[in-house]
């Protein structure tokens, strides 16, 4: 039986869902509020330099599930990369994650692996036996000098709050690494779409079953006339806000050219507090196949999120949870209607997780029109 369905959002859930069902033969529509498909994820070539620009902020791919590597290989070609962070603090530069180099440089040792393990050890807090916060977790692990240099500052930047206020969960793995490993993640499969996230998009949306309107507005009447809706924007904005807006951290970007290589890397974080930006960021350099005399660069700013910025880091405090569960069950009372995505759940998601939660909902989707059964409001528990 072929279904109507709306996705809202034409990022990566909205084009991988609405793929996967118009490959089954549902008729799909699509709608975005923005100009353009991709989301976050969105990337264009500037006209001055020629760099392929991560408008939103850098997007790198980085994955063990072999299935999500599959899926997103056959819509693009993935060139190898791999993300090695710098970081500025105190006046010098480190390489992250904290590793070996990292440590040896920062105490002038010349420390082996074994002796780092205990040299760190000893700088441990271990009286904290039950980390409850961000700062604790730290001190837990690395002790206060690692601490303050590399993620007090940052942290403080990019949440607004001191870490004493955040969960330790923020910091969920040991960050430390006692090898020379400087590969910022430590996934199977690491690269970027040789032509950009957006061409990537663009050919999972080209279907014949797919229809997509770009500077759409989605009202419920409108969303009414199909058999149901995939949505994966702001879980508060589809009733209207009504019992408030769950709390998210947004992102300014002050974009400057150079002609030449302005850093040298991709990415350059900023520990010390007293600098306003959290990072630089540095777009030829994701694409390191290409060369271009010119540069384009991003400073980056972290704020809360108003009314009218684009939401980046779900917040999830207690208050934001608290009014999640509200909205939770709120979404539980619709009919025809699953939220999806990273907004639409509100959680943090990588492009991986987001791309196999979006494949998943796609499957329940298709057995739910196969038995009869009803389709839930989330094929994943925000809460």
């Amino acid at each position: 039986m072929s279904t109507s369905c709306l996705m809202v959002g034409a990022g990566l859930s909205g084009a991988v869902i609405g793929r996967r069902l118009a490959e089954q033969g549902h008729k799909i529509t699509v709608m975005d509020g923005r100009p353009h498909i991709g989301g976050n994820c969105h990337t264009e070539r500037d006209t001055e330099t020629g760099v392929l620009v991560h408008l939103y902020g850098p997007h790198i791919f980085h994955t063990d599930d072999e299935e999500v590597w599959a899926y997103v290989n056959r819509f693009a070609t993935f060139r190898p990369y791999k993300n090695r962070v710098k970081t500025t603090t105190r006046g010098a530069v480190y390489s992250l994650p904290i590793n070996l180099h990292t440590i040896n440089q920062f105490f002038g040792q010349t420390l082996r692996p074994e002796e780092a393990r205990r040299f760190i050890e000893a700088k441990a807090d271990t009286t904290i036996s039950d980390p409850q916060t961000f700062e604790e977790q730290a001190l837990r692990f690395v002790g206060r000098d690692l601490y303050e240099a590399f993620f007090q500052g940052y942290t403080i930047k990019q949440w607004g709050c001191s870490p004493t206020e955040l969960p330790a969960s923020i910091l969920k793995r040991l960050p430390v690494r006692f090898n020379y490993d400087d590969n910022y993640f430590f996934h199977r499969f690491q690269g970027m779409p040789e032509e950009g996230y957006t061409a990537m998009i663009a050919r999972i949306l080209d279907h014949p079953n797919i229809t997509v309107h770009l500077e759409a507005t989605v009202t419920r009447d409108r969303a009414a006339a199909f058999d149901h809706v995939f949505y994966s924007g702001p879980i508060d904005g589809w009733f209207d806000f009504r019992l408030g807006r769950l709390g998210y951290r947004t992102l300014d970007f002050e974009r400057f050219s150079h002609k030449g290589d302005w850093q040298g890397c991709a990415v350059m974080n900023y520990g010390d507090v007293d600098v306003p930006w959290t990072r630089i960021t540095e777009h030829k350099h994701f694409a390191p196949w290409e060369s271009h005399d010119g540069s384009v660069l991003y400073r980056e700013y972290s704020r809360a999120c108003g009314p009218d910025d684009i939401p980046y880091y779900p917040i999830r405090q207690v208050a934001e949870k608290s009014l999640l569960a509200e909205y939770v069950a709120l979404a539980r009372a619709e009919e025809n209607v699953t939220f999806t995505g990273r907004l639409g759940t509100y959680r943090y998601l990588d492009m991986d997780v987001t791309i196999r939660e979006a494949l998943d909902c796609a499957a329940a989707y298709l057995r739910a029109v196969g038995d009869g059964g009803a389709m839930p409001a989330f094929t994943v528990n925000p809460l």
